[in-house]
């Protein structure tokens, strides 16, 4: 992708950034909106006003370049002015939620081709991004979902996104899952998170916890990334389901050609 060199840091394999931010948030205990009370689950008016403006300049409606043709999303891409800026230019959080990552979007492709994977459960997407995940989950069929991140931003993306699909948006809760008391699911899945050793122990340890206490199906999106597949967490997975990406997709991330679908099994 033709990114200035700033947003090619940003958009690069191992979201360094995102792994200090995912740090910092852990220990600070920032709650902004708990399970039950989130004020985006209403409509697009209970977003800011200039907030919402700011993101629909700012990103493009798109549904294609992805293995989800179905699912629109508001994404950065590069008829976007953002795309060509020095990344210190960008006035947020780096925007990791804007950027369709290869593992969710075969997560979010298995769930659409195999709907009896959520009709009629619970879904907990960890670190939903943009929303596209827990979107292919109420498209097929989910009867509860929770979308988490920790970034409030994407809590609004997510809300936008659920718009463009005519979707009502569903609860959004904006902290880090791992220290908080579990819930019971049906399912959690999560793409894209094994990008950082002490991030994937974590996970490892809470997804293990999860499965042993409430028996919950966990299914994992990952492309191939070095701290995934190098993780002992590979002697727990089975593959379900591998995507070829489309090309958008290989440029964007540093020309990985496939993504996979594992169900975790401890």
């Amino acid at each position: 992708m033709a990114l200035s060199p700033g947003w090619r840091v940003f958009a690069s394999f191992p979201m360094n950034h995102y792994v200090v931010l995912w740090k910092a948030v852990r220990s600070s205990g920032f709650l902004l909106f708990p399970w039950g009370h989130c004020p985006w689950r209403g409509t697009g008016s209970l977003l800011d006003p200039k907030m919402k403006a700011f993101l629909e300049e700012n990103t493009e409606v798109t549904s294609s370049g992805s293995l989800t043709p179905e699912i629109q999303l508001r994404l950065l891409t590069p008829r976007c002015k953002f795309w060509w800026e020095r990344a210190d230019l960008w006035p947020l959080r780096d925007p990791y939620w804007a950027i369709y990552w290869p593992g969710g979007q075969a997560l979010s492709r298995y769930l659409l081709d195999n709907p009896d994977v959520v009709r009629g459960k619970s879904v907990l997407d960890i670190g939903s991004g943009c929303g596209a995940t827990a979107i292919a989950a109420k498209m097929s069929g989910a009867f509860r979902i929770l979308a988490n991140d920790i970034d409030p931003i994407a809590g609004m993306a997510i809300t936008l996104n659920c718009e463009l699909n005519q979707l009502n948006p569903f609860p959004i809760l904006i902290k880090n899952i791992l220290d908080l008391e579990q819930d019971k699911w049906d399912l959690v899945v999560l793409g894209d998170m094994f990008y950082d050793e002490d991030l994937a122990d974590s996970l490892l340890q809470w997804l293990k916890n999860c499965f042993e206490t409430h028996r919950t199906q966990v299914l994992i999106g990952d492309p191939g990334r070095p701290q995934f597949s190098g993780h002992s967490i590979q002697h727990q997975l089975h593959k379900v389901a591998e995507y070829s990406l489309p090309e958008p997709t290989r440029q964007d991330n540093n020309g990985l050609t496939t993504s996979t679908v594992w169900q975790f099994q401890p």
